[in-house]
């Protein structure tokens, strides 16, 4: 619940001020957002699966933007876009996640009924 709730005070403190980054930015940005999305939807998924743990979730949260944001980097001074193979590999476990959640709440209404 604490994932879901972080999520939604990021997304009215996005929406509500105006903040723009440069474009030089916006790989480190998309591959940090990506993380940080692959690690809240897996705090959900286990949060249903009742095997949430707050320092997994918060070393994980920090750990994969920090390398996300660093292999963008490397790959910046490479001149090799390597954050697409992050933003690739983290979009693949965010669906991954969501498709998880979305059976166990399906089911968990089922078993409601």
């Amino acid at each position: 619940m604490l994932a879901i709730i972080g999520l939604i005070i990021g997304i009215i403190i996005g929406a509500v001020f105006n903040i723009n980054i440069p474009d030089k930015f916006s790989p480190y940005m998309s591959v940090a957002i990506f993380a940080c999305l692959d690690s809240v939807f897996g705090a959900i998924k286990a949060s249903l699966a009742k095997q949430f743990r707050v320092d997994i979730f918060i070393s994980g949260f920090f750990g994969n933007a920090v390398l996300a944001a660093a292999l963008a980097y490397l790959g910046d001074k490479l001149g090799v876009p390597i954050y697409l193979a992050a933003v690739i590999v983290f979009g693949g476990r965010i669906f991954d996640n969501f498709a998880t959640i979305r059976r166990v709440l399906i089911e968990k209404a089922k078993s409601h009924q």
